[in-house]
């Protein structure tokens, strides 16, 4: 058995319910299947809330705190905090809240970010902010064209680890952290593509005092509503965006009208207020699932490096047209992270027509994305590239 499907098909019958084994599910990348035991951890929510009405909070807190856990475990981050919410943009809302924009009214960050950030930073430079975008390519002077930007006027730099399009893994983080620290610039990191993918000890790469936006929705498999802002423990910000979740200590003491808002040093620090916590019952089962069936860093990380591999090795034995479709980039399998990503004018017309034929891929503009997971076989990986092949013919 190859080494893929070692691992693949050990997993592939605990992911029963949406039926990995029978279906072509190349969305690893955006939405992966969830291990049966997170409908336990539904379930368990409701029971909970039965019997314990309003005093579920502390077993939701607790499920919480598994989940900090394990990204404390994973970054190699025992001393940092990582605040709870329901979406990053949320929690980037909320951290851009907290820097001095009116005397720092710069942002520098990339031409390769999502939709997320990129929208809410263009909206903000439509009112006023300079926003710099900093081309990823070419890659060899990409940190030196960053730091080049820096000056006292730059509230923070915001850029990913793994960029959504391309795949492409950005290895200048350290060097670029390291520059802004001499300008007391923050940085914030994009992470959503880089956990559970490619591992990084954050203490081993200088990056204590950096922000990183985690989410569930992808490599975690913890579905929607658990994302993480990663901030350094002596962090002292004071978000003006806040709710009510970022001070329980001062929820039973009287209010003084003229008193300073105040956070409590704590995980909560960019939280907002009541929230469904169903999605971390759901979670902290999946947790679970990981740790019993030994899914290390290391395990994932070669897993998807060997399923991209793979898929790379085949998209090229097709000797496609590369006007019709190419591989996006030429980089070696250690800069690539967790799917292929390949470019093609006709992405979205191959994306629907695979879609018709049950084949779940992702295209974003000319960008056609092909994302395996943990539980998807060798086989499976060889009946896609067939399937973009008579997709690209079929659309062409």
């Amino acid at each position: 058995m190859s080494d893929i499907n070692t691992l693949a098909k050990r997993l592939a019958p605990h992911y029963s319910l949406f039926k990995v084994s029978e279906r072509l599910l190349f969305t690893g990348h955006s939405h992966q299947a969830w291990p049966d035991v997170a409908r336990i951890g539904q379930t368990e929510y409701f029971d909970v809330c039965a019997r314990e009405v309003d005093n579920k909070w502390e077993k939701a807190f607790e499920k919480t705190e598994v989940l900090r856990n394990y990204l404390r475990d994973y970054y190699d981050d025992p001393h940092g905090q990582y605040c709870r919410e329901e979406s990053t943009h949320v929690l980037l809302v909320s951290l851009l809240s907290s820097f001095d924009l009116k005397n720092k009214p710069k942002i520098i960050t990339t031409d390769g970010e999502f939709h997320s950030m990129h929208r809410q930073l263009q909206r903000l430079q439509e009112e006023g902010m300079e926003v710099i975008r900093v081309a990823t390519e070419p890659d060899h002077n990409f940190a030196e064209r960053i730091i080049e930007e820096f000056d006292e006027r730059t509230a923070a730099v915001m850029l990913s680890r793994v960029y959504f399009q391309s795949s492409l893994v950005n290895v200048h983080l350290t060097e670029i952290a390291a520059a802004a620290r001499e300008w007391r610039i923050p940085v914030v990191i994009d992470d959503y593509h880089g956990t559970n993918v490619v591992p990084l000890s954050i203490r081993e790469s200088g990056l204590e005092d950096c922000f990183i936006l985690i989410g569930g929705y992808k490599y975690l498999q913890w579905g929607e509503a658990n994302c993480f802002l990663r901030f350094p423990s002596n962090c002292e910000l004071r978000p003006v965006i806040t709710g009510w979740f970022a001070s329980f200590s001062t929820l039973d003491k009287p209010r003084k009208e003229n008193e300073q808002v105040h956070y409590d040093a704590s995980d909560q620090r960019f939280a907002s207020a009541t929230y469904d916590p169903s999605s971390q019952f759901r979670a902290a089962k999946v947790v679970e699932f990981f740790k019993e069936q030994d899914l290390t860093p290391l395990v994932l990380q070669k897993q998807y490096q060997t399923q991209v591999s793979l898929l790379k090795e085949l998209f090229i034995n097709k000797h496609f047209n590369p006007n019709h479709i190419r591989l996006t980039h030429h980089q070696s399998m250690e800069r690539n992270g967790g799917f292929l990503s390949l470019t093609s004018p006709f992405a979205r017309e191959i994306r629907s027509d695979l879609l018709q034929r049950g084949v779940y891929t992702d295209a974003r503009n000319d960008i056609l994305r092909l994302g395996p997971a943990p539980y998807t076989t060798e086989e499976q990986i060889e009946q896609v590239i067939d399937e973009v092949e008579k997709s690209v013919n079929t659309v062409i």
